[in-house]
């Protein structure tokens, strides 16, 4: 009987590391025979006009290899990597809850800033001594706006008026902003309309990004992007409306990678916000039980969160309890949703 021996020191995590070295060597071996085939084949493709059966059989042996291969892998890369991702989350929390930007005399653009969110983060900023340009469409709420802005600290106010919808609109207060200020540091992106429209709730925000981009980049400013909790959950009866604000939560992940260190981006997602949106009619019954948080202390903490330069904010916080049950619960959570929201008795004496 062979006598139990302990394994040398280090032998697991070399046996572990031989595991995933030889994983991924499959794994690209399969992908270039795939590669070479694939070439071989779209030659004789271009003369026969059909696919080769011998370059589907290489894919097809790929996607099984892949099948087969990548779930196991990323499982022990994810066993690897988290604990010491988990440490390196809690420092910067840390360091952010220590660490906030001196925007006193910095330059901040905030479109949709003639009422909502969008006027009480100019108020924010105009405590903190931040220069403003204020962009909206009606001038005369601007003025308003303004005018408290000023009496709060704010040194310097420029008023904007402008649709977010149309390009041309968009460049111009751009322009305006840079030949006023001479920079850009921060574009706040506050377009927030229940109308299902694109233009506004997407479009918008995206010109006024393209537009101010060569500047943040000069001035490594930040990009602070209002989006909605529709945009990551179900929105049953605005549905165009969560589209347009998963869209932005897309586009900026992604602009996020382009950019790299050069232009910061929060992408803000917000719950229910007291505002013209959702106070009134425009106010779902099935909605009337859930608190509405005061814009005032949403728009404070979306500015604390720019100024930790944090990527995500999910404000109230225990909105984000909602994406986990989304993920864990779907089918539940769509029942429980068309119940709360279209099962009326009178849908269901019409059922009936």
């Amino acid at each position: 009987m062979t006598p139990y021996r302990e394994a040398p020191p280090g032998m697991a995590s070399i046996t572990l590391q031989s595991i995933i070295s030889y994983t991924i060597l499959a794994m690209a071996l399969s992908i270039k025979v795939c590669r070479c085939t694939y070439k071989e084949d779209t030659e004789a493709e271009s003369i026969n006009n059909s696919a080769s059966p011998c370059c589907c059989k290489a894919m097809d042996m790929t996607k099984m290899l892949l099948n087969i291969l990548i779930p196991p892998v990323a499982l022990i890369m994810l066993l690897l990597i988290l604990p010491p991702y988990l440490v390196l989350k809690y420092l910067g929390l840390v360091r952010g809850f220590t660490y906030s930007e001196d925007v006193a005399g910095k330059v901040v653009l905030i479109t949709g800033a003639s009422s909502g969110i969008g006027e009480h983060i100019a108020y924010q900023y105009a405590r903190r001594g931040a220069r403003l340009a204020l962009v909206a469409r009606r001038e005369d709420r601007l003025r308003e706006v303004a005018s408290e802005a000023r009496k709060m600290g704010s040194p310097d106010v420029l008023l904007i008026r402008a649709d977010v919808s149309k390009v041309e609109d968009c460049k111009r207060f751009v322009d305006e902003d840079n030949g006023t200020f001479r920079t850009v540091g921060t574009c706040m992106n506050i377009e927030d309309d229940l109308h299902p429209s694109i233009d506004i709730n997407f479009w918008g925000s995206v010109y006024g990004s393209y537009f101010a981009a060569p500047y943040l980049r000069k001035s490594h400013g930040k990009i602070i992007v209002i989006s909605s909790a529709a945009g990551r959950f179900h929105s049953p009866g605005a549905s165009i409306y969560g589209a347009s604000k998963a869209a932005l939560i897309s586009l900026y992940e992604s602009l996020r990678i382009e950019f790299g260190s050069d232009i910061g981006i929060t992408i803000v997602t917000p719950g229910l916000v007291k505002s013209e949106m959702t106070t009134g009619k425009l106010r779902s019954k099935a909605l009337q039980s859930i608190p509405i948080e005061s814009t005032e202390d949403c728009a404070k903490a979306i500015v604390d969160s720019a100024c930790r330069g944090d990527r995500y904010l999910v404000e109230p916080s225990w909105v984000w309890i909602l994406f986990l049950v989304k993920v864990l619960f779907p089918e539940v959570l769509e029942w429980c949703l068309h119940w709360l929201f279209f099962s009326t008795p009178r849908n269901s004496r019409k059922a009936a």
